[in-house]
């Protein structure tokens, strides 16, 4: 396992100690974590464990109590938040602690962040513009994982202008163009890569 992974993930976890069933019990912040944690690094961390203190007979991650009322009133912080079946993967290592500002591109950090930091709008469409490897897809996965992870109840979709265009083509070949722009009517955030391949396309416009 990486750095950058370890920092997304592992370095949330908090021991809480072994109970009387020699179980080993660890907490998360959020579901958001504790939804990808577990499937992904839960058997790995339990072997680790185990390898290291031959008592333990299970591990168990939880919610941290500090957080468990707070989330019973919103909707449960998973990435199914990402709404879409089709929605393209988003990359645990670009965010913004892995982002390298330099000239080029220290304005379009600053107003990436804001946007993720913000709870209003402060700029609708935010459109990053420059040339290849300067990290604009790297700033959309960041905006959409530092969303998901600190207001885990909105709606993040991320995808390519391939895979746009594709949806939109789809629905005018079976007559259903309301159902597409409910779709994307219905997130909170709508992130599109490579937009840039819509140009000139006056209907998808």
């Amino acid at each position: 396992m990486g750095q950058v992974a370890f920092k997304s993930w592992l370095n949330h976890l908090v021991l809480l100690g072994i109970n009387d069933k020699k179980v080993l019990n660890l907490s998360l912040p959020s579901r958001f974590l504790m939804d990808w944690v577990i499937p992904h690094y839960g058997n790995r961390i339990e072997y680790i464990c185990r390898k290291y203190c031959r008592d333990i007979t299970s591990i168990k991650i939880v919610l941290a109590e500090n957080n468990i009322r707070n989330s019973e009133n919103k909707i449960k912080p998973s990435i199914k938040n990402m709404v879409m079946d089709d929605t393209s993967p988003l990359d645990p290592r670009f965010t913004f602690d892995n982002f390298v500002v330099g000239k080029s591109n220290e304005f379009a950090f600053a107003a990436a962040k804001r946007v993720s930091e913000s709870s209003k709008v402060v700029f609708n469409p935010l459109f990053l513009f420059g040339g290849v490897g300067l990290g604009k897809t790297h700033l959309m996965h960041a905006v959409a994982w530092d969303i998901l992870l600190k207001r885990s109840s909105r709606k993040v979709v991320y995808l390519s202008a391939e895979k746009f265009m594709y949806e939109f083509v789809k629905s005018l070949r079976f007559r259903d163009t309301m159902s597409f722009k409910e779709k994307f009517r219905s997130v909170d955030v709508l992130m599109i890569d490579d937009i840039q391949f819509i140009a000139g396309k006056d209907s998808t416009q």
